[in-house]
């Protein structure tokens, strides 16, 4: 059966599923308890070669890493602060991934933080022809969002109440999550309606769409991150771009292939008169 791809479009970002990969982790801006998320998200546009937390181990403030970090095979990286005030660690990574860059084996680099300080490593690291996943709170600032190919809020990555009631039941849904030491506070996200994304859906699809009216879904993926690296249909409560587009009122119509047979699948604009 034909794939629906969502807006991320893997074969045509990175041109590779098999791109070898760096995951950085900013140890004292992230979440400990998502990492198993945030790993199988960078897995989606490639192989997780490289696997590093950086902060300061001897000061207590990552205990709740410890755990993590065996489980899923990371390697802690030590950096002292030397000064108050002064992020020791932000320059730790920087410097281990320009090393990672000229080495030459990997293509890809995912880096999980929230701060803006990485901002020119990203476009650094793109400019050097390198594939960029960041990985963040929603409220990320803008410059670092939109310095990555791909940014993935932490939010979308929190698993779904597993029914409508366990929804409408807060007694039932465990409380948000602080961690000691970090930044991070975890929450479900209000998510958008459909509708918000018709501007931006409505620019990718002019961007792509062909002479027969029509465009694959693939290519306005692409395009939909062109303009917003933080695009997400999970934001808008759908797993998938295709779900979206049809949810977009009166919008969109999607043709899919015939069932178990191979193809793109296309968009075109909703008829007038129709659905």
């Amino acid at each position: 059966m034909a794939s629906e791809p969502g807006p991320e479009s893997l074969e045509l970002l990175t041109g590779s599923r098999s791109l070898p990969l760096a995951f950085l982790v900013d140890g004292d801006n992230a979440s400990a308890s998502l990492v198993g998320e945030m790993l199988a998200e960078a897995s989606r546009y490639g192989s997780v070669e490289i696997r590093r937390v950086y902060g300061d181990w001897a000061s207590g403030k990552l205990s709740s890493w410890r755990p993590t970090v065996q489980e899923h095979a990371l390697v802690p990286v030590q950096q002292f602060t030397a000064v108050s005030g002064k992020n020791a660690t932000d320059s730790a990574l920087i410097i281990d991934a320009m090393d990672i860059l000229h080495g030459g084996r990997i293509r890809g680099f995912c880096i999980v933080s929230s701060d803006s300080d990485f901002t020119r490593l990203a476009t650094r690291l793109r400019e050097s022809g390198m594939f960029v996943v960041g990985i963040g709170r929603a409220q990320t600032p803008s410059a670092f969002r939109n310095a990555c190919n791909v940014f993935v809020s932490t939010e979308n990555l929190l698993p779904e109440p597993a029914s409508p009631a366990a929804a409408r039941a807060p007694a039932q849904v465990p409380p948000p999550r602080r961690h000691p030491g970090t930044e991070s506070f975890e929450a479900k996200p209000l998510r958008k309606s459909p509708a918000e994304a018709f501007d931006l859906v409505q620019k990718a699809f002019d961007a792509v769409v062909g002479e027969d009216g029509f465009a694959s879904l693939a290519s306005v993926g692409n395009a939909l991150l062109k303009l917003d690296p933080a695009f997400d249909s999970r934001s808008y409560g759908k797993s998938k771009l295709g779900d979206l587009l049809e949810a977009i009122p009166g919008k969109y119509e999607l043709q899919r292939p015939p069932t178990r047979t191979s193809g793109a699948v296309l968009v075109r604009r909703r008829l007038s008169g129709k659905g």
